[in-house]
């Protein structure tokens, strides 16, 4: 599934990010690959690895070797401008709150449900909160009669708040 792809790092999200992000996202696209497929050639998951693409998550050199080999891009392209050198500047992608309806609807699902989840989670875990360092994502596709469903699984590490 080759197509044609050009990706302008003047715009958001990517005036922000390295410009070898463009190149990612348009060898991704001229290959026809998908973040599963892309994650499965890395050993990763596929929200971690759109992570990586969109500078929220810090790929080893061994990550950005086997991500430069899967898109044909030359692995020291990659490294120059994420190598051990860069570090992500995590959520601080566009602006907020966000125009884009995907990330308004993920933002509104917070500010409608957030103080309930936050009550439910401390009735079972306690005072403390759910770790986004050490938490996997994951998206899944649920068939239903009415449209399909969109799943989404947050599965973090609750972190107690310490006494002192």
């Amino acid at each position: 599934m080759s197509q044609a792809a050009t990706v302008s790092s003047n715009n958001l999200p990517y005036a922000d990010l390295p410009p070898i992000v463009a190149a990612l996202f348009e060898a991704k696209a001229k290959k026809g690959l998908s973040f599963e497929a892309i994650s499965k050639a890395i050993g990763r998951d596929e929200i971690w690895v759109a992570a990586a693409f969109y500078g929220q998550a810090k790929m080893s050199p061994e990550e950005l070797e086997a991500v430069a080999n899967v898109l044909d891009i030359p692995i020291a392209n990659v490294q120059s401008e994420l190598g051990s050198h860069w570090w992500p500047n995590r959520g601080g992608l566009g602006p907020m709150p966000p125009t884009d309806p995907v990330l308004y609807r993920l933002y509104e699902s917070v500010l409608v449900y957030g103080h309930a989840i936050k009550a439910v989670v401390h009735e079972k875990f306690g005072d403390g909160i759910m770790s986004m360092i050490d938490c996997k994502v994951h998206v899944t596709k649920k068939p239903d009669p009415k449209g399909d469903r969109v799943v989404l699984t947050f599965d973090g590490k609750f972190l107690p708040y310490a006494k002192w």
